[in-house]
C-alpha cells in the first residue's frame, strides 16, 4: 500500500509507516503521475483533488486534515468509487480563539465595549456555535443564521439574514463555501446584501475568501457603509487584493485555525479515518509532544480593574491578533510562508490563570471561556 500525505500536516510521521509506503510532497507536488500508483492521500486545502489529478490512479481514499473540502471534487470522487472524509470541527476552538482576540483588539482600536453589542452569526456549525457561546460570555447579544439547520430543527433559534443585516453591529461569517443551490455561499456578502446593511456592521470572515466578494467589500469601506472587515480568508490565495488589505482592521494569511490543538486534531482525525477504512488497527491512535508556548500561565491582578479588561489580557494573553496582521502587512507576498512557518499557538485550554483580586462572576467567566483558573 503507497499513501502520500502533505509535507505541512504536522504530528503525522511514523503513524502510517508500519502499514504502508509512505510519500511525503509539498501540495504543490502531488501530481497524477505521483499519484497514480497511490492508494491513499493525506491532504490539505491546497491540493484540487478532481479528476485531473486522479483520473487512472489507484486512489481509493483521501482524508483532508481540514474542515473545508471544496478542494476534493465530490461529485468526480463517486463517480470514480473513491471514498474521502475531511476533518470537520478539527479548528474550531481555533478559530473562535481568532474570533476573540480579533473583537478585543478591533474594540479596543474604537474605544468601545463589546458588551451590549448585537453580534450576527451567519453559519452555526462547530465554529458558529462556540463562537455564540464566547460572545453571550462577553456580554454581546446574539443573532443565529443557519437555513439547513433552521429547516432541520425549526426556525424558533434562528433567524433570517435579513435580521441580521438590519440588527447587527458585528457579521461574522462560519459557513461551507457552497457555489449553487438553496445554501449558495459564493459571494454571500455582494454589493446586494453591503447595500441592505442598516448599522454599517463590522464583517468578519474567516471562514471562506470567496464568501465575500472582493470588490463589493472594498467598494463598502471606501464609501463607509460598513464599520470595517477583517479578513483572514481571501479570494485568489495566496495573490490577495492588496488594496483590499490596506483597507482592512486586520488582515493574516488564513490562519484563523492553525492552533496546534487544531492541527493535531486534525492529523489524528486524517489517520483514524485511514485506518479505519483500510483496516490497520490504530483506530485510536493520537499524536504525541504538541508543542506548548514557554509559558503556559497568565498571572492577572484584577484589583481595581473592570471586568473588560481582565478578559481581554486572558484572552490577549494567548494570541494577540495583531502581530499576524503586522507579519502579513510587512510581506504579503509571502502570504504562503507565512502560514507553512506558523509559529506556536496555543488553545485556552492550554493555559492556567493565576487569578489575584478577581471577582467570582469574571472567575466563572474565565473558566466558561475554557481556562484552567488558580485563585490567590
Amino acid at each position: 500500500m503507497k499513501i502520500i500525505i502533505d509535507n505541512k500536516i504536522p504530528y503525522i510521521k511514523g503513524a502510517l509507516e508500519p502499514f504502508a509506503e509512505v510519500v511525503y510532497l509539498p501540495g504543490s507536488e502531488t501530481t497524477p503521475e505521483v499519484v497514480k500508483d497511490a492508494d491513499a492521500l493525506i491532504t490539505r486545502t491546497r491540493t484540487i483533488c478532481n479528476r485531473k489529478l486522479l483520473h487512472g490512479s489507484k486512489v481509493k481514499y483521501i482524508a483532508t486534515a481540514t474542515i473545508g473540502f471544496d478542494h476534493i471534487d465530490t461529485d468526480y470522487c463517486r463517480e470514480a468509487g473513491i471514498e474521502w472524509t475531511n476533518a470537520p470541527g478539527c479548528n474550531a476552538e481555533s478559530v473562535n480563539q481568532y474570533i476573540a482576540s480579533a473583537l478585543f483588539s478591533w474594540s479596543m482600536r474604537k474605544r468601545t465595549d463589546l458588551a451590549g453589542l448585537t453580534v450576527g452569526i451567519v453559519g452555526v456549525g462547530n465554529v458558529g456555535k462556540r463562537v455564540a457561546k464566547t460572545c453571550k460570555i462577553l456580554g454581546m447579544n446574539i443573532l443565529l443564521n443557519d437555513p439547513p439547520r433552521a429547516r432541520a430543527e425549526g426556525s424558533n433559534n434562528f433567524v433570517s439574514l435579513e435580521t441580521i443585516q438590519k440588527e447587527a453591529d458585528i457579521i461574522t461569517f462560519h459557513v461551507p463555501l457552497n457555489m449553487t443551490g438553496d445554501d449558495a455561499t459564493f459571494h454571500l456578502a455582494n454589493e446586494d446584501f453591503l447595500q441592505n446593511l442598516k448599522k454599517k456592521p463590522l464583517l468578519i470572515n474567516s471562514c471562506r475568501g470567496e464568501v465575500c466578494e472582493t470588490e463589493a467589500i472594498y467598494n463598502a469601506i471606501e464609501a463607509n457603509d460598513i464599520k470595517g472587515f477583517i479578513a483572514d480568508c481571501w479570494e485568489n490565495e495566496p495573490d490577495i487584493n492588496l488594496e483590499l488589505l490596506n483597507l482592512c482592521d486586520h488582515g493574516t494569511p488564513h490562519i484563523a485555525g492553525y492552533s496546534k490543538d487544531g492541527k493535531a486534531n486534525g492529523t489524528k482525525m486524517s489517520v483514524q479515518a485511514i485506518s479505519r477504512f483500510f483496516g490497520l488497527g490504530i483506530d485510536n491512535w493520537e499524536p504525541t509532544n504538541v508543542e506548548k508556548p514557554e509559558n503556559t500561565t497568565i498571572e492577572i491582578d484584577g484589583n481595581q480593574r473592570r471586568e473588560y479588561s481582565i478578559l481581554a489580557e486572558a484572552i490577549l494573553s494567548t494570541y494577540d491578533i495583531e502581530n499576524d496582521d503586522d507579519d502579513l502587512r510587512e510581506a504579503p507576498l509571502k502570504f504562503e510562508q507565512l502560514r507553512g512557518d506558523y509559529p506556536v499557538r496555543r488553545e485556552f485550554a492550554t493555559y492556567t490563570i493565576n487569578a489575584k483580586y478577581i471577582e467570582e462572576k469574571t472567575l466563572k467567566k474565565l473558566k466558561e471561556l475554557g481556562f484552567n483558573v488558580k485563585t490567590q
